[in-house]
């Protein structure tokens, strides 16, 4: 059953937890702020300077969790179809959070939303074509 849970819903979840603790919760329009403050600076050897936020650590674990769910959706098997189901309830969701709620009309959110979309079209093609390929319409397949 837990081959059928989106992970990409963990740093979605994290999000909301950072804007639902900001005072006035969903209608704030802190949360850009929250995101985009630097936690600290990595010192690089071109003797540059760069600052990572919360947004960009959120961002960065987000980009590997659609790592794995890019690989996961490459299975046939019936759970699959649940994930992706799961997948764009997630979708719809993270979209009506981003249309409607100030606190989630961020950049980070929206890049957010984006990977999210990317998962559910990338599980619904991957399992059309995967579909398609163990089907055989050569007529000696008849």
């Amino acid at each position: 059953m837990f081959a059928a849970f989106p992970l990409l819903v963990l740093p979605v979840l994290v999000y909301n937890l950072i804007a639902l603790t900001l005072t006035g919760g969903f209608s704030t329009l802190d949360a850009g702020t929250r995101m985009s403050e630097q936690l600290f600076t990595i010192h690089m050897t071109s003797r540059a300077d760069w600052p990572v936020s919360l947004g960009d650590l959120l961002l960065a674990a987000a980009l590997v969790v659609l790592f794995i769910e890019l690989l996961k959706s490459t299975t046939s098997r019936r759970i699959a179809i649940i994930n992706h189901s799961l997948s764009m309830i997630l979708f719809i969701v993270c979209l009506v959070e981003f249309l409607l709620a100030p606190a989630f009309a961020t950049s980070t959110f929206f890049l957010l939303t984006i990977m999210v979309l990317l998962d559910v079209l990338a599980g619904f093609i991957v399992t059309i074509v995967s579909a398609r390929r163990d089907v055989d319409f050569s007529p000696d397949g008849i």
